[in-house]
């Protein structure tokens, strides 16, 4: 079957005149085929053709699901069905956060024979940061942005759950970008500094001399939104007694202004934020059930800072760029280690202030520990490397630590062999000695 496809003159013209990146891949993850789409973005014009994809995307030596990351292929061979993830692969310009979509084609038994992967470049580079701070390559980072990925090409609602400072409207702006409403507004409703008085006039607007200072007519926010987004940021904080208002307006579409008579019509895509548990505020009767389902549609977890601590420095040195554009600066080894150890109570947010703070204190090109620490400031020992950030779960054979290490090694390195042997004190020799003993052990 897989020479079939290899000669298949109708197979490979047909994937060539496609515009997305796509392969073929054998039951084996071994290439079969790649279109021109591909080979011009992912290929760098090497032959690809008898390689494992896990070693093109991934650099690694075993299947994803072998590696911690969720398998499209091993999934879509046991469901006998598409299946879409998002991963980070290394490509000619370094490492991108990719949309991976694996569908089967399966036998007269039913079975897959080969399987069509189709590739969508999302533009999250991972060295070349966007101005909206979408930057990371943790696992937790990359599922958040796989959702945001599915959620774009719809208008149901969203609403994002997380901690103060982990970038909750970084996320909605994104959802905005991506979505069929990004040429019209993007409204921001601040629901912690709305009180009861001025939840109806802000958000609905009001006419001339409905109310004591009402001079003029005034547009609410919701007519402001009107074709585009409208993210409540904080929704946890609406007074419940303005809650059945918000209910109405998501329900029918429909409001007045304050002071008017005439019923309006609006139609916006609706994003929510919080750092508050919802469903514990159903249960205590300080949100209302109803106005939770309606907007709890599809909800998105945001990490903390300290559940990403692979982006860290990643963020660090994307803040440290915008905020000194101008200046050539690098971190010290001593306030990597601080970075990376501390736990970041303040997320994202306290991080930010952290590295704004050490651009003022550094007269020179390089930035310590000392400027990152001022008086009341100090590391989390519970959270420093040497304690339990490497070192989980049960104890390991040397041999297979060695094995996990040397795999990690590979993936995230872009050196040569020759250059990775000498960083990691071998010979060139006995590194490849030690990837093919490492390879060998792969059960395809």
């Amino acid at each position: 079957m897989t020479t079939e496809i290899t000669v298949s003159k109708d197979l490979l013209d047909f994937l060539n005149s496609l515009p997305e990146p796509r392969l073929v891949l054998g039951t084996d993850y071994k290439i079969i085929a790649s279109n021109h789409a591909y080979q011009k973005i992912f290929g760098e014009g090497k032959p690809l053709k008898g390689k494992h994809c896990y070693e093109v995307s991934h650099h690694y030596l075993k299947p994803c699901d072998q590696q911690g990351e969720s398998c499209p292929l091993k999934v879509a061979k046991e469901t006998k069905s598409t299946h879409r993830v998002f991963h980070i692969h290394h490509t000619p310009r370094g490492r991108e956060h990719v949309d991976v979509e694996l569908t089967p084609i399966l036998d007269e038994q039913g079975q897959p024979a080969f399987y069509i992967e189709t590739l969508r470049n999302q533009n999250h580079h991972l060295k070349q940061h966007s101005p909206d701070c979408v930057a990371g390559k943790s696992p937790w980072f990359t599922r958040v942005l796989g959702l945001v990925e599915r959620a774009s090409s719809s208008d149901t609602p969203v609403v994002l759950l997380g901690e103060s400072g982990t970038g909750k409207e970084v996320m909605a702006h994104l959802l905005h970008k991506k979505s069929t409403r990004s040429a019209d507004s993007f409204i921001i409703v601040d629901c912690s500094g709305l009180t009861e008085t001025l939840f109806e006039s802000e958000m609905f607007g009001h006419e001339k001399g409905s109310f004591t200072g009402a001079y003029h007519d005034k547009k609410g926010l919701v007519e402001m939104a009107n074709g585009g987004t409208l993210f409540l940021d904080e929704v946890g904080d609406i007074p419940l007694s303005q809650q059945v208002k918000l209910l109405r307006l998501l329900e029918s579409s429909t409001y007045r202004k304050v002071g008017g008579l005439e019923v309006k019509r609006t139609n916006f895509r609706l994003i929510s934020a919080t750092h508050r548990d919802l469903k514990k505020m159903v249960q205590e009767g300080t949100f209302r059930q109803d106005l939770y389902y309606r907007i709890n549609a599809f909800p998105i977890q945001i990490p903390s800072l300290r559940d990403r601590p692979e982006d860290i420095l990643i963020l660090a040195e994307y803040f440290q760029k915008k905020l000194s554009p101008t200046k050539e600066m690098t971190f010290e080894d001593s306030a990597k280690q601080f970075l990376q150890s501390y736990s970041f109570p303040g997320n994202i947010r306290e991080l930010r202030n952290m590295i704004d703070r050490a651009i003022l204190l550094c007269d020179s090109q390089v930035i310590s520990k000392h400027h990152l620490t001022p008086d009341e400031v100090f590391p989390d020992e519970s959270h420093h490397p040497s304690s339990n950030k490497y070192f989980r779960g049960d104890i390991l054979p040397l041999e297979e630590l060695e094995s996990m290490y040397l795999q990690w090694a590979v993936s995230e390195s872009n050196d040569s062999k020759r250059d990775l042997a000498d960083k990691l004190g071998l010979t060139p020799r006995t590194l490849y000695r030690k990837l093919k003993e490492i390879k060998s052990q792969v059960v395809e």
